[in-house]
């Protein structure tokens, strides 16, 4: 197998920028317009790798990466050169970028990265608006490789938000999509749904055709509002999910093949991984999109309901748990291991967990691959495994499945199918 050293010693530089002094959080920064500010006096420096694109610019609470990959898959089978940018990643780094079918390859990857060394350095020592961060190096990248690919079209996936994310940067969007909006990065965005709809509405442009299939009345007023305020090309509500949505925009920009039929899907969402006994990573990380995928698993066949879950510090842990806490019969409670977000006490949701649920079996274990291994062991074959709270824990428990470097080898956007293991 290729030794991908070189390329792990990339992603190390990139994620040690969360801990270089003068890189701020966007959720802790006082002037968090300097993110935008900062992110195109990177790209001029660069050459402005974002221009001659045309995009598809999609931001929402829930959602917004599998339909940017829906859409991504229809620009494909259309016969266009297109670049997907999602975040995060599941697994490994690469798999935030694709061209086409295709994850950008680790050389590539390592090339741009050196290529990018300098002008951040120029940055870090000339830029007003203060050192790049993580997010901003990583998008930077991406439209990079989007440029030496000659794509046409790009779909970008806001991290965070959205009138003040870096992907804003965008001028001219051909469409904007909100799938959703729910309470989630309260802190950040505000507490409030109206709130939140306002700022991840800030990434409709004038003569932009905006979609949405967020059903609620008094958010669909103000998204019709701030379209015509910016002079939007048109407004349009989608009644349905993901399929819907990405379908209302493959029939803006006059794609004629619209078939779902092998699509890739994003791993880690609602990801069966397992049959045997049945399980599913899926990172759902706010109470809204827990309740989605217990919803989900409802519908679906099993004896016993077993949970293993790392939660992010930030989130609202309370909300979480009380959604679990009726259909689960046993959670083990571990943590995720990257270093770059703060990872909840699992003896603290232990605890918020036993509040909601006396009676529940649960314990705890820092290491989620023995976590992993004692729910096997306890599952029986007709049971279901749900591993959950965090895109972090469920990437890192993906690889018990698929390692790492089978995903920079292949580098293939795959389906579920190939993945299904019998224990």
């Amino acid at each position: 197998m290729e030794n991908f050293n070189s390329y792990h010693e990339a992603v190390k530089y990139l994620e040690s920028f969360s801990g270089l002094a003068g890189v701020k959080s966007f959720a802790k920064d006082q002037k968090p317009d300097y993110h935008l500010k900062k992110t195109r006096y990177f790209l001029n420096l660069l050459g402005n790798p974002q221009a001659n694109f045309r995009y598809i610019h999609i931001a929402g609470t829930s959602g917004k990466g599998s339909t940017a990959n829906l859409i991504h898959h229809l620009l494909h089978k259309n016969g266009h050169r297109a670049g997907l940018f999602t975040s995060p990643y599941a697994t490994t780094s690469i798999e935030k970028i694709r061209v086409d079918n295709l994850f950008i390859s680790p050389a590539e990857f390592c090339n741009i990265v050196e290529y990018l060394k300098p002008i951040i350095d120029k940055v870090y020592l000339e830029c007003p608006y203060g050192p790049v961060s993580y997010f901003e190096i990583f998008l930077a990248i991406a439209l990079e490789h989007f440029r030496r690919q000659k794509c046409e079209w790009v779909v970008l996936e806001t991290g965070m938000g959205g009138k003040l994310d870096a992907t804003n940067i965008v001028e001219n969007p051909t469409v904007v999509a909100i799938t959703n909006i729910d309470l989630d990065h309260t802190s950040i965005l505000g507490h409030t749904l109206s709130k939140i709809a306002k700022d991840k509405a800030g990434i409709v442009k004038p003569s932009s055709i905006f979609i949405t299939a967020e059903p609620r009345p008094h958010l669909l007023r103000i998204f019709k509002s701030l379209a015509k305020e910016v002079k939007a090309k048109r407004f349009i509500r989608v009644k349905g999910g993901n399929k819907e949505l990405a379908l209302a925009i493959a029939k803006e920009i006059g794609l004629i093949s619209v078939s779902f039929n092998n699509a890739s899907k994003l791993p880690c969402r609602f990801e069966i991984i397992q049959r045997s006994p049945l399980v599913i990573l899926d990172g759902a990380h706010n109470p809204a999109k827990i309740q989605f995928v217990l919803n989900k698993l409802q519908t679906m066949s099993y004896d016993k309901l077993i949970i293993v879950m790392a939660v992010a510090d930030s989130k609202d842990h309370k909300k979480i748990l009380k959604e679990i806490a009726p259909l689960a019969d046993q959670v083990f409670f571990t943590r995720f291991l990257i270093t770059q977000r703060e990872c909840a006490s699992p003896k603290n949701l232990l605890t918020i967990y036993q509040e909601c649920q006396p009676k529940g079996v649960a314990s705890v274990s820092l290491d989620p691959f023995l976590a992993l291994t004692a729910a096997l062991n306890t599952a029986e074959p007709k049971d279901a495994i749900l591993v959950t709270g965090s895109f972090f824990l469920a990437g890192e428990i993906r690889k018990y499945w698929e390692k790492e470097e089978e995903i920079l080898t292949k580098r293939v956007a795959s389906g579920f199918k190939h993945h299904l293991r019998r224990r």
